[in-house]
């Protein structure tokens, strides 16, 4: 009998567990299944992102969150030669940035996001430490009323889009926005120069290629400092 009950408690106690475990991934504080990490560059001003890593408000590290080619108004992807007119304009910011990324899965609400990424307009290699402030968080969870042109009609939604723009210099300018919300300024960063260069120092300070469209546009016009 003694044996029975033993095996009892620690079957109840076995339980509590799985389901206390349970618990703690259904308590995540997003109203959604997962937020995105997007990232875009200026008009012409190349990036190249090595890695962008996230910690959560529960201090998980969630690495190479990002990485690649961020998206970018000009050159176009398809875009081939120098064009006899540039129809970009590298200065300032989108009015309306969306980006591209991928949603860090897993991920609770974002407290401090790593990138290193390579300027390649310039050349070189910067790294910024982004702390997202509480209020931006406390937006993530509002609900919001919107009208989305992509199925015609009102719908709520939430600002699940950590939008991030990198330009020369080492800036780094953060909005939050929604599939059917007009982004909202978050954060400015001033990155540093990564002391390693490219790849780490793997690569002999060779960087990711400039587009032949971005240099003529550099050659051409320059770099407008200052401008974001």
């Amino acid at each position: 009998m003694r044996k029975r009950s033993s095996l009892l408690k620690t079957g109840l106690a076995l339980l509590f567990v799985l389901l206390g475990g349970c618990a703690s991934v259904e308590s995540r504080s997003l109203p959604y299944d997962a937020w995105s990490l997007n990232f875009f560059a200026p008009d012409y001003m190349e990036v190249w992102i090595e890695t962008a890593d996230v910690v959560d408000i529960n201090d998980r590290l969630f690495r190479g969150a990002g990485s690649g080619i961020p998206a970018t108004g000009y050159p176009r992807g398809l875009s081939k030669g120098i064009p006899a007119h540039f129809k970009g304009d590298a200065k300032g910011w989108f009015k309306d940035p969306g980006g591209k990324g991928r949603y860090v899965t897993g991920a609770d609400l974002p407290r401090l996001i790593y990138v290193r990424w390579q300027s390649i307009a310039e050349p070189q290699t910067y790294e910024a430490y982004i702390e997202i402030p509480q209020f931006a968080r406390n937006t993530m969870l509002k609900d919001e009323k919107a009208f989305c042109g992509a199925v015609g009609k009102w719908k709520t939604d939430y600002r699940k889009l950590l939008i991030v723009g990198l330009a020369p210099g080492g800036v780094a300018k953060v909005w939050l926005g929604g599939p059917c919300l007009q982004s909202t300024e978050v954060t400015r960063v001033q990155g540093t120069i990564s002391p390693e260069g490219p790849y780490r120092g793997q690569s002999g300070g060779t960087y990711y290629p400039l587009s032949e469209e971005s240099k003529a546009y550099i050659d051409k016009f320059g770099i407008p400092y200052g401008s974001w």
